[in-house]
C-alpha cells in the first residue's frame, strides 16, 4: 500500500521530487519505489520528463484503482480507531438477575453516557447459561454467581472476584421473629418456606439442611419479586442474596443470619481465557468494577482451577 501511496502522490503532483518533500522522502527513494511498483505491474507508469513525470496509459488506467484501494485502506483505519476509541462498536453483556437488579444498570448508565455510540445487548439467565452464551460467542462477558462448593471451567474462562453477596432472611413485616437483628436458621425451623424446588438442595435452602433441619416447603416459585410477593402477604418465609434485597416491599423485613449460617454467593466477571476482550468489554468491567466498590484500575487475580459445577445449573445461586 505504501507504494500505491508513492504513486498516487507523484501522479498528483507531477514530480519525485515534489512527492518525496510532501511523504519525507528523497527523490532518490521515490524514483525506487516507483521502478518498483512498475516492475510488479510489468509496465512503465510514469514517463520521465526534463521537468518532472507524467503518467503513460498504464499509469492511468492505474491511478483510480489505486486512489480506490487507498481510500478503502483510510476507511478501515478510521473504522478501527472507532473501535478503539468507543466512538462505534458494540458492547454484549450476560448477567444472572439479581446482578440486574443492582451492580449491573449503573455500570450500563455510565458506560452510556461515557460512549452513547457503543450499541449495548444484555442477556439475562442463570450463570451456567451465561457461561455457555459466553463459551459460544453470543456475549463478551458474564457477571456469574455461584457458592465456594461450586467451582467453574477456569480452563475456558477468565474469572474475577466481584462482590460477595451474603443471603439474607425474609420475613413478614409482622412476624414474631421480625424485630430480631440477626437469627439462627434453627430458629426458622418450623416456619413455612418458599424457594425455586420442593428439593431444598438444589436451592438457597440448602443452608437449612446444614444447619440440621428440611425446610417445609409450601410454595415454590422461582422469582424473587414473586417469592417476596408471597413473604409479604404472610405465607411463609424465604432466603434471599443481598443484591436482590433492593426487591422487597416495605411489608417485608431483612433479618441478617448468623455468620455460621448465611451462605454467601461469590459474585465473579467472566470473559474467555486466552481471547482478547473488546474495548467496549473492557471499558465497562472498569465500570462494573467501580459500581461494586472497586478500583476500577486494579485486576485481581484471576481464578486458575476448577471445574463447573453441577449444583450452579440447579439451584438459584445464578439469579
Amino acid at each position: 500500500m505504501a507504494w500505491l501511496e508513492v504513486f498516487r502522490t507523484a501522479a498528483r503532483l507531477g514530480s519525485f521530487t515534489a512527492a518525496g518533500e510532501r511523504l519525507g522522502f528523497t527523490q532518490s527513494a521515490i524514483s525506487r519505489q516507483i521502478s518498483t511498483l512498475e516492475a510488479e505491474f510489468g509496465s512503465a507508469l510514469f514517463d520521465r520528463m526534463a521537468r518532472g513525470v507524467r503518467l503513460t496509459e498504464h499509469g492511468r488506467a492505474l491511478l483510480p484503482h489505486a486512489e480506490a484501494l487507498l481510500d478503502r485502506l483510510d476507511g478501515t483505519r478510521r473504522e478501527l480507531a472507532a473501535l478503539t476509541e468507543l466512538s462505534r462498536g458494540r458492547l454484549r453483556v450476560g448477567a444472572f438477575d439479581s446482578a440486574n437488579a443492582a451492580l449491573v444498570p449503573g455500570a450500563l448508565a455510565a458506560f452510556r453516557a461515557a460512549h452513547p455510540l457503543v450499541a449495548i445487548s444484555l442477556t439475562e439467565g442463570l450463570s451456567a447459561a451465561l457461561l455457555d452464551r459466553l463459551k459460544d460467542e453470543e456475549i463478551d462477558l458474564a457477571v456469574i454467581a455461584g457458592y465456594p462448593e461450586h467451582t467453574y471451567d477456569t480452563e475456558a474462562f477468565d474469572l474475577r472476584p466481584l462482590v460477595d453477596d451474603p443471603v439474607l432472611v425474609a420475613l413478614p413485616r409482622d412476624h414474631p421473629l421480625a424485630t430480631r437483628s440477626r437469627l439462627r436458621l434453627a430458629d426458622l425451623a418450623e416456619e413455612d418456606w418458599i424457594a425455586a424446588s420442593r428439593q431444598p438442595e438444589s436451592t438457597l435452602l440448602a443452608a437449612c439442611v446444614r444447619s440440621g433441619f428440611r425446610p417445609r416447603v409450601e410454595y415454590v416459585v422461582a422469582g424473587w419479586t414473586a417469592k417476596l410477593g408471597l413473604v409479604a402477604a404472610g405465607l411463609g418465609v424465604t432466603l434471599i442474596p443481598s443484591l436482590a434485597a433492593r426487591a422487597a416491599p416495605s411489608d417485608v423485613v431483612l433479618v441478617t443470619l448468623h455468620p455460621e449460617d448465611t451462605p454467601v454467593r461469590l459474585v465473579r466477571t467472566a470473559t474467555l481465557r486466552g481471547r482478547s476482550a473488546p474495548p467496549a468489554a473492557v471499558a465497562f468491567l472498569a465500570l462494573l468494577r467501580t459500581s461494586a466498590g472497586l478500583p476500577a484500575g486494579t485486576a485481581d487475580a484471576t481464578e486458575t482451577a476448577g471445574t463447573t459445577g453441577p449444583a450452579e445449573t440447579a439451584g438459584t445461586a445464578g439469579r
